[in-house]
């Protein structure tokens, strides 16, 4: 054998037994990976349990406020009625039911809001410049 063929050979070998030891020598980014998986699982976990609690929180600020709605004496004029705050959306869903031509009685029925609230917004409406005639 000759120089050059020895240090091939050599070569050779030592790739050979490289190539097997890296088959059994442990990923070490491989706990890395797993610990990053399950971390994200948590969060995702987490995440979803807090969702579900904020709905169930805001189902019950929707339900608690149903009792206060009703509080409102039914001899109250129409100012003190007012004072109670519209939700923009409100405001535009009763400008839009008035431009398709309901009356305001049936604009309060579908809105939730009394016939001088329903007067009220169209007037505020009005006087903003959202005509809806």
């Amino acid at each position: 054998m000759t120089f050059l063929e020895s240090i091939m050979l050599a070569l050779l070998i030592l790739s050979i037994g490289l190539l097997i030891l890296s088959v059994f020598l442990k990923d070490p980014y491989k706990e890395l990976r797993e610990e990053m998986d399950q971390m994200s699982m948590q969060q995702i976990q987490e995440m979803y349990q807090i969702k579900k609690k904020l709905k169930v929180l805001e189902e019950e600020l929707l339900v608690g406020e149903e009792p206060f709605i009703q509080q409102v004496p039914a001899e109250s004029s129409a100012h003190s009625l007012v004072k109670r705050e519209v939700h923009e959306i409100i405001k535009n869903q009763v400008m839009l039911l008035t431009r398709q031509g309901l009356s305001v009685e049936q604009i309060a029925r579908q809105s939730s809001l009394s016939p001088d609230e329903v007067k009220t917004i169209q007037t505020e409406m009005k006087f903003r410049g959202h005509g809806y005639e």
